[in-house]
């Protein structure tokens, strides 16, 4: 196949993002008038839509890396979509600014006075203190940027110098060695910047819980991204049904995996019946939450579960992206659930906050992503598993 005709194809029919950038930043100027008006609102509303894009990133980031330990032959096809979604982690940095200023009305635990007439915030203060939250919050962010610029960069090397054992070898050690730092960074992350926000409740595998919900969104928007270049005619025949298929599959997995991990940890704090933990629950099955909590139940479990159980339904382009869309809104609605009720606890009350931080981030995502995708060949050409991943086909 020739792929230099791929790189004109995707300059004449790609999109180049401009229309997701000036909706971006409607949406942050909205988001900023907002801020004058419900200032607690917006911190909250802008928390759940920055993890909500990043987790997209994130998720992207172990796509690549966990392809690159596997040698997985497949998804080369899908890879440079993976690799611009990682490519926000940078811009990560920036849109954090907006959460350090609003520390007081989204963390408890960062009042001092509340903290020393509280004996278990008290045994907390060691671990959460504004100092060392800072500087965790360095870490996660510097270790996902490093990752996602090395990978990167490592990928676009291979496009015009060809490959070589030495740069194999270079992107395996990072995906490997990446792995490690990104299950113990995410973990992290999602206690500091979900978790605290009820700094009196716990849950030991809620790590593993934002990880299948991010997860599953960069598997979800990868098949989004997939098949609109295929409908488009720019990678038509190098993005097949066989690819629908093993998205639809991993779409399949990661649903049955996030509800896994969230009925067991419901199950378990539920059943130890311990106040203190309990509580964050109770909160969820308030008021209109718990409409919330049955909607999650149905909508990121249930629907997604029996729809894309069938063959067929994973090698039809129309039904797949219909359930990427759905599942994407579930796990937006999961986030929301996981946020919201710290702030309005006996019942949902939507804001239109909520939408503009949605669109000024994401807007922002939208953009760059192509941006990033434009910028090089929209296969990596010199990987030498790029003919065997545009013939693979599954039996």
């Amino acid at each position: 196949m020739e792929f230099d005709s791929l790189n004109k194809k995707l300059e004449e029919k790609g999109s180049n993002g401009k229309l997701a950038l000036i909706l971006g930043i409607i949406g942050l100027a909205a988001s900023a008038f907002g801020y004058f008006q419900a200032e607690e609102q917006f911190y909250f509303s802008y928390l759940t839509a920055f993890f909500f894009w990043g987790s997209i990133a994130l998720g992207s980031l172990f796509f690549t890396m966990v392809k690159h330990l596997t040698n997985a032959t497949w998804s080369v096809v899908l890879r440079r979509i993976s690799e611009a979604f990682m490519a926000f982690l940078p811009l990560m940095v920036i849109f954090f600014i907006p959460i350090i200023f609003g520390m007081k009305q989204l963390y408890h635990w960062t009042d001092v006075e509340a903290v020393k007439h509280d004996a278990l915030l008290t045994k907390k203060a060691g671990y959460l203190n504004t100092t060392f939250f800072y500087i965790r919050s360095a870490v996660y962010l510097i270790v996902w940027t490093v990752l996602a610029r090395v990978l990167y960069k490592a990928s676009v090397r291979q496009d015009t110098e060809g490959h070589s054992e030495a740069l194999d070898k270079k992107i395996k050690g990072t995906s490997a060695a990446g792995i490690i730092l990104f299950a113990l960074t995410l973990t992290y992350a999602a206690f500091d910047w979900l978790m605290s926000l009820d700094p009196h409740w716990f849950s030991t595998i809620y790590g593993v819980y934002i990880f299948g919900g991010a997860f599953l969104a960069a598997i979800c928007s990868i098949t989004l991204v997939a098949l609109s270049l295929e409908s488009k005619g720019i990678l038509e025949g190098v993005i097949t049904t066989e690819h629908h298929h093993d998205l639809g599959k991993m779409m399949f997995a990661f649903t049955v995996f996030w509800s896994y991990i969230a009925f067991s940890q419901f199950f378990l704090i539920w059943y130890a019946n311990i106040p203190e933990e309990t509580i964050w629950f109770l909160h969820r099955v308030e008021g209109s939450w718990k409409t919330v909590t049955l909607l999650l139940v149905y909508g990121h479990f249930l629907v997604p579960f029996l729809l894309l159980m069938p063959r067929f339904v994973k090698r039809r382009s129309t039904a797949l992206k219909v359930m990427a869309i759905w599942i994407l809104f579930m796990h937006w609605v999961d986030l929301y659930w996981n946020v919201l009720p710290n702030f309005s606890k006996h019942g949902m009350h939507f804001h239109w906050l909520d939408l503009s931080t949605m669109l000024g981030i994401g807007g922002i995502f939208v953009w760059h992503f192509w941006k990033t995708y434009r910028a090089n060949s929209p296969v990596p050409v010199n990987d030498p598993k790029l003919s065997a991943s545009i013939e693979f086909t599954n039996f």
